[in-house]
């Protein structure tokens, strides 16, 4: 790829989303691209597989797979080289698989449709590919439609999809975004495969730890430009751009606890446009203009700040040995929560931590009310809560508010993201705006319908929508797990904040230990619907007692240690910096566009 450039028209004028971006792939080898929501990695991801998106112009001075031009190839092309010779793993996974057919029937399409043997070779493929995916007894998830799988499973089923035909070059757009880290040490697995048997791979992340395990080369971009671009021992451990330095400072840890993630060298720099056209933001076109910075607040302590005394006692959820059985085809049945009990006291972080298919989920909405447990209870504010029929209920469910693992889908498709907020409020009245800028982003964006931003952008308006109402309880399924490291450390330093100010208590239901260790006061962890193990994060991380919590920690030091080794370098680096020792010459970048100068800011 040489100078590639993608822009969208809109009334008159043409928004580019990406400026001039270069690199080779060769055999064997990974790429890497890198940065926040609206930076324009997704846009790079679907142009090199000939879906920009509508409305899309894209010029390059080459763009090669092979000896194969493909700016010149038309979309009968396309269909061609897609899945055959080009994989792609989208970043949704949630809402990117039919509905109505099973995941099998899925897969086995791109089988049928490439002329890849009968049909009873096809159904055996399928199981192979499932099973290579990490995908637990995969003929029975064959024959389940993607409502009956957990997210991290239709995640896999994604991923063995896309790698159905063997293609040469997988393209896989943040392929390890819903998974936790058992499945995603099995995923990062068959990419290496995929590497070792020299095909090739361009991962779009925001997981530094993954792309410090899989990827030898990275690209940094910020406002569609890239700030940087190298050998990615090198671009992780000893950052030449302030940008890249502010990452790497944004990954959660045990090390962060107690310390503000975020700061205002996060924000992307404004999107040139050109032409007589509006700066908003193009239909299918993620936003790439500066979020709103989160508002100032005095620096945490050592400790996480404590609630007053007499709040910090106060229970406001209790739920007392929980169960919930699903029925299964052919007469058998899963306990997917098996006597499940805690406490959530006034400005407590509680995280539940497990693989998925765990229960995390299941406890979560039976904790909401959005599910009927078997057996048990749940106290909310000293109410009774899961007894309650939901007209009774409606009283006191504004004090308790959930962010769903899938932004998209639990909005209305006809809303607007200012109504999609204001039928939170309380009454329909109050300050969006404020609301926007408490995760992040602008009061342009109120007038947008959530299906034209960005995965990121999605995940901050259902934050902003969880607020609205002010409740006691805020519970997050997977919140996060889909804003890349400067959006995530935002939402981080937000949560510390309202449950320092309000006394919000937090359930923070999460595959992401890093983000467990640095929010958490107690974590939970579960397997098979039972809590193996419960504590505080540094006796659950530090000394952990269960084997399966042990499987847990070895599999996150595997992945981490590549990204904390980097972290405290640039942490080091900056200290070096701020006394105002002397460095050595700052490295030259191996990238072959022109980094665009950092912006002037104002006073």
């Amino acid at each position: 790829m040489r100078n590639l450039h993608v822009g969208f028209r809109r009334d008159g004028g043409l928004r580019e989303i990406v400026h001039g971006l270069s690199f080779d792939l060769h055999p064997g080898r990974c790429v890497a691209i890198v940065g926040e929501s609206g930076s324009g990695k997704s846009v790079t991801a679907r142009t090199l597989v000939g879906l920009p998106g509508r409305g899309a112009e894209v010029r390059a001075d080459a763009l090669r797979l092979g000896s194969d031009d493909l700016l010149t190839r038309g979309e009968r092309d396309w269909r061609r080289i897609r899945g055959a010779q080009i994989g792609f793993v989208l970043q949704d996974a949630l809402v990117s698989l039919d509905p109505l057919r099973p995941v099998g029937s899925e897969i086995a399409e791109a089988l049928r449709l490439h002329g890849t043997g009968p049909r009873s070779a096809r159904r055996r493929r399928v199981v192979e590919l499932l099973a290579a995916a990490g995908v637990p007894e995969p003929e029975v998830r064959a024959r389940q439609r993607p409502g009956e799988l957990s997210g991290g499973l239709r995640q896999r089923a994604l991923i063995a999809s896309a790698i159905a035909l063997g293609p040469q070059v997988l393209i896989a757009d943040e392929p390890t975004t819903a998974l936790d880290v058992t499945v995603q040490a099995q995923v990062l697995g068959v990419f290496e495969q995929m590497k070792a048997a020299g095909r090739s791979l361009v991962l779009i992340s925001h997981d530094l730890s993954v792309v410090a395990h899989l990827a030898d080369e990275v690209l940094v971009m910020r406002g569609g430009h890239v700030v940087e671009q190298g050998p990615v021992a090198r671009v992780l451990a000893d950052p030449a751009h302030p940008y890249t330095r502010a990452l790497i400072r944004a990954v959660p840890s045990a090390a962060t606890r107690g310390r503000r993630l975020s700061g205002p060298e996060a924000a992307p720099p404004a999107v040139a446009v050109r032409g007589t056209g509006s700066a908003g933001g193009a239909s299918g076109a993620p936003d790439a203009r500066p979020a709103a910075p989160v508002p100032a607040v005095p620096e945490l302590s050592a400790a996480l700040p404590a609630i007053a005394a007499e709040r910090a006692t106060e229970v406001v959820l209790e739920v007392r040995d929980l169960v919930r059985v699903f029925p299964r085809r052919g007469g058998t049945s899963q306990r997917a929560v098996d006597g499940v009990s805690f406490r959530l006291r006034r400005g407590e972080v509680l995280g539940i931590v497990g693989e998925s298919g765990s229960g995390k989920s299941t406890t979560a909405r039976i904790a909401l009310g959005l599910e009927t447990a078997d057996s048990g209870e749940v106290i909310l504010l000293g109410h009774p809560w899961s007894a309650l029929s939901e007209r009774h209920r409606r009283a006191l469910r504004t004090r308790i508010s959930v962010v769903h693992q899938d932004p998209l889908s639990s909005f209305d498709p006809r809303f607007t993201v200012e109504r999609v907020i204001r039928d939170a409020l309380p009454g329909g009245r109050g300050d969006v705006h404020r609301l926007l800028a408490l995760v992040g982003l602008g009061p342009e964006v109120a007038g947008r319908n959530p299906a034209t931003m960005s995965g990121g952008q999605r995940q901050r308006v259902a934050i902003a929508r969880a607020l609205a109402p002010e409740p006691d309880v805020l519970v997050l399924d997977e919140a996060v797990s889909a804003l890349d490291v400067s959006v995530q450390a935002q939402i981080l330093d937000l949560l510390a904040d309202l449950r320092r100010d309000l006394g919000t208590s937090v359930l923070f239901i999460s595959h992401d230990l890093g983000v467990i260790s640095h929010l958490s006061d107690r974590v939970l962890v579960m397997k098979d619907g039972r809590v193996v193990e419960s504590g505080s994060p540094s006796a659950i991380f530090d000394a952990p007692a269960h084997p399966y919590t042990r499987t847990l920690v070895d599999s996150l030091t595997t992945l981490d240690r590549a990204a904390a080794t980097a972290t405290a370098r640039s942490l080091a680096g900056d200290t070096r910096r701020s006394a105002g020792a002397r460095l050595r010459p700052r490295p030259t970048l191996t990238t072959r566009t022109n980094p665009t100068p950092e912006p002037r800011r104002s006073p």
